[in-house]
């Protein structure tokens, strides 16, 4: 069944706030297979007028982020997609046009839904690019992008816009500021404020400011340095505890935290898709946090033929969550999240087998069943188990009914000002035939803690092949569980093989407490570096 979007008054070049939460429903109430299709124009999006409630979103604000006179964890979004089944939303190569701050498009309690064919453009984020145009030994000037807005308020110049006021020297000392060196176009470091050792900051002509320094040594001209607010208050598109979902032709070309949030969740597949700035635009970065994060989920994870182009974290992180253990009382445990920015959900089902995990060496010792699993409040989970002689305050837990499979196939990076992929799941993994160009940090990480971002868990099946790694810092692949106690493998089973390094004196590849390692028919444009602490490994 094909529903026009005109049916519902959604047309191009009109405010579509109100009336797109209308049309989703009236859809909720139609049985069976449908497509909303608009047709291919430019619409709308209003941050004061777009639907709103609470969500709890992994990896975004902790509440200690929070600021006066904010309601914790509100969210609002343009497309709020929730309880729907069987629904395409067809954008037919339409645009839709953010104005404020918001997330593009939440996907929650959902079953079998696509969103296809359609860009996402922010109208004046709060996102900001300084770029280096002049320096001398005690000045630089900096010209501002053409897309940002500014004002001078209560004597101080700010950038300015929908729902945002902010001072140039605000965060003076935050390491969350991206700087694209004049030198490496496609590659992107964590630094401070460039304003924030300034003595001085003046206009000299519209759009270009003059700073003083005591010296402007760390300065070249042609640098750039994004300004933005590294606190994570929305997404880009969050999928939460949904199945079937699927992606394709998508194009985010800015967003406020992580691009893509899935959650909870059972099968997501997006292809086709561009998280990137837009094309002749006046930025270079596309979004402020992860491109794609994976959060205890469950079946495959399919990402294939999509351009990842400016993040201020990684490509991709894929990880289940290490719950503490805090109370043993008969058949019932309770367990927390322990990471700030993490909880107000429960991924832990009844029917889910969970293992309990030693902090200390990260090896599993023994599992139980879950029969019955409460959330208590934001942060506490009590679980009734069909066995807890192994559990022990202090321990962790890790569910394995919630360890999703990974394609990541033939998709293109660069400008990552983090990593490229950390995966830390410990179903099927396929990472094959990428381009991984210009990561800040290791090209793939695999990790595994019970003790500071609390993500699991171990891996035990990962092929890594035909990739092609251009300049990474660090380890083309490192493979770094953080145990303090090596007490055996905690990770296992890694082939990695016909895969080409451009890296020079970087790349290469580092194993701690890691067996079944094969090392096959890998070329590089020098030596291959190879690195390993109690690890087994096999070079072919």
């Amino acid at each position: 069944m094909i529903i026009n979007a005109e049916n519902y008054s959604i047309i191009p070049d009109s405010d579509a706030s109100v009336a797109l939460q209308e049309a989703f429903a009236e859809l909720a109430k139609t049985d069976g297979e449908k497509t909303l299709l608009f047709k291919k124009g430019e619409y709308h999006f209003y941050s004061d007028k777009v639907y709103s409630n609470k969500l709890f979103i992994t990896n975004t604000v902790g509440d200690k982020e929070w600021k006066k006179g904010e309601v914790p964890h509100l969210n609002r979004a343009a497309v709020w997609l929730e309880g729907q089944k069987d629904l395409t939303v067809d954008g037919n190569g339409s645009t839709f046009v953010i104005h404020g701050s918001m997330t593009n498009v939440v996907i929650k309690d959902c079953l079998n839904v696509k969103l296809v064919n359609v860009a996402f453009v922010a109208e004046n984020p709060d996102m900001h690019e300084l770029k280096v145009v002049a320096k001398d030994k005690r000045h630089v000037d900096f010209q501002l992008d053409s897309e940002s807005k500014y004002d001078k308020v209560k004597g101080k110049f700010c950038y300015v816009g929908t729902d945002f006021t902010r001072a140039f020297t605000q965060n003076r000392i935050a390491w969350w500021i991206g700087k694209i060196p004049a030198d490496n176009i496609n590659s992107m470091w964590r630094v401070s404020n460039p304003f924030g050792s300034s003595l001085g900051i003046k206009e000299i002509k519209p759009y270009t400011f003059r700073a003083t320094y005591l010296s402007t040594a760390k300065f070249s001209v042609g640098d750039r340095f994004y300004v933005y607010d590294h606190r994570r208050k929305y997404a880009g598109i969050f999928v939460d505890r949904s199945k079937d979902v699927v992606l394709d032709g998508i194009n985010q070309h800015f967003n406020y935290s992580l691009a893509l949030v899935c959650q909870d969740s059972e099968n997501l597949t997006m292809t086709n898709s561009k998280f990137k700035p837009k094309e002749g635009g006046a930025k270079l970065v596309a979004s402020a946090a992860d491109f794609v994060h994976i959060c205890s989920c469950r079946g495959d994870i399919v990402l294939k033929d999509n351009e990842f182009e400016g993040a201020g974290d990684d490509c991709l992180n894929v990880h289940g969550i290490h719950f503490r253990i805090i109370d043993v009382n008969g058949d019932a445990i309770t367990v927390k999240f322990s990471h700030p920015q993490a909880h107000g959900f429960n991924p832990l089902r009844a029917g889910d087998s969970v293992a309990f995990v030693n902090i200390d060496t990260l090896l599993e010792d023994g599992r139980a069943n879950i029969l019955e699993s409460k959330l208590l409040d934001e942060y506490r989970i009590l679980l009734k188990l069909d066995d807890t002689a192994k559990a022990k305050v202090g321990m962790a837990i890790e569910n394995k009914s919630a360890i999703a499979n990974l394609e990541f196939v033939g998709n293109k990076m660069t400008r990552i000002i983090t990593r490229g992929v950390l995966v830390t799941t410990g179903g099927r993994v396929k990472i094959l035939d990428n381009d991984f160009d210009n990561t800040s940090m290791h090209s793939i990480l695999v990790s595994d803690d019970a003790k500071y971002w609390f993500e699991s868990g171990p891996v035990s099946d990962v092929e890594i092949a035909r990739n092609r790694f251009g300049r990474c810092v660090g380890y083309n692949v490192q493979v770094l569980p953080e145990n303090t106690v090596h007490a055996g493998a905690v990770h296992k089973n890694i082939y990695i093989h016909d895969n080409v390094l451009e890296s020079g004196k970087e790349g290469g590849f580092y194993f701690k407490s890691t067996d079944g390692v094969i090392l096959e028919n890998n070329k590089s444009d020098g030596k291959i570096r190879l690195e390993s602490v109690n690890s087994q490994i096999e070079q072919r």
